[in-house]
């Protein structure tokens, strides 16, 4: 039995992470750490809160960062601030929560030498063009082009130079896109999703050729599990299951799920800086340490996102006036 701290696990990853353990894992005892802040959500973990612990609190907290990371085990370190149109308007969440959280939980773990996770994403390799044959490595260099990545990018080096320089007992994972249940209406695909489900039409940024590399939620946790049991300290291992898609293309099938057609599609101003493709090479981890992803079709992942999605409206309508507030304010 291990005892983990789980952070940011009120949020879209780190709440299905919890459930994934919890019913693939069962000899683990959770503890979540999150801030609640509007991007985590504690209805997330509503089912489960009679077999976890949940602090409500910030990971730049020194002093219950490291009382908790002193009664536990591991930490897998999900919490971040991770909406990159967010990070074009605000920077200094970006920076306190990705940077000095980062550096807060790795003092925690310096001095009670414990075992830690870092979840990372393939935006700090910045992007690819669309004609590029290559993919995302573990030896790609950095190359991030928004605030959101490069606060991820330095949290990432923090890690290794904590490795290096003080011996702590950590890897690191880069995963691309995710989709699933319990992810924020502002982000890509379930707020398209939401905006068929309210009689809305979609939004695409621009011509929507952007390529990005979908992994379902569920297939990047048993990835991090097998890191848990397998990955070797100090090592990094990118997370991705070949699901390269336009956005053009994820639009056109999210309208096809729900019987609609073209005429339900919206182009509004692209993002600024808009990275144009993203690709993950996750030979590493498949041949290295085993591991295979579940959802292999993306159609059928979309489907049940999409189901999931109608079936707990409960969970994100009352969100949805506030963010397309903010996006018709942003002319999005």
């Amino acid at each position: 039995m291990s005892k983990l701290l789980v952070t940011g696990a009120a949020g879209f990853i780190g709440s299905n992470f919890v459930h994934y353990t919890l019913k693939n894992k069962p000899e683990h005892q959770i503890t979540v750490l999150d801030a609640l802040t509007y991007a985590g959500n504690k209805d997330s973990l509503k089912s489960v809160l009679d077999k976890i612990t949940f602090v409500k609190g910030d990971i730049t907290d020194s002093q219950l960062v490291d009382k908790l990371v002193s009664q536990n085990d591991i930490v897998v370190h999900f919490a971040a601030e991770s909406h990159n149109d967010n990070s074009l308007i605000d920077q200094w969440p970006f920076i306190n929560t990705n940077i000095i959280g980062t550096y807060t939980i790795l003092q925690a773990i310096r001095k009670h030498n414990k075992r830690l996770h870092h979840i990372s994403t393939d935006e700090v390799y910045g992007d690819l063009e669309l004609d590029d044959p290559h993919k995302f490595t573990e030896s790609t260099p950095y190359n991030p082009s928004s605030p959101y990545s490069s606060a991820k990018a330095s949290s990432d080096m923090l890690v290794r130079a904590w490795v290096r320089s003080f011996g702590i007992q950590a890897t690191i994972s880069n995963c691309s896109n995710n989709y699933g249940p319990f992810q924020h209406i502002e982000k890509m695909i379930p707020r398209q999703i939401t905006n068929l489900l309210t009689g809305e039409r979609l939004k695409l940024y621009g011509a929507g050729q952007n390529v990005r590399d979908w992994i379902h939620v569920d297939d990047h946790n048993s990835a991090v599990h097998t890191i848990l049991e397998k990955g070797k300290i100090g090592e990094t291992y990118l997370i991705g299951a070949n699901g390269e898609k336009s956005n053009l293309e994820v639009f056109n099938l999210i309208l096809k799920l729900m019987g609609k057609d073209a005429s339900w599609l919206d182009h509004v101003k692209d993002r600024q800086g808009h990275d144009m493709r993203y690709a993950i090479d996750s030979s590493k981890l498949r041949t290295e340490l085993g591991w295979a992803p579940e959802y292999t079709n993306f159609e059928t992942g979309l489907r049940d996102t999409i189901e999931w999605y109608k079936n707990n409206q409960w969970w994100w309508e009352p969100l949805k006036r506030q963010v397309e507030e903010k996006y018709r304010k942003q002319g999005q």
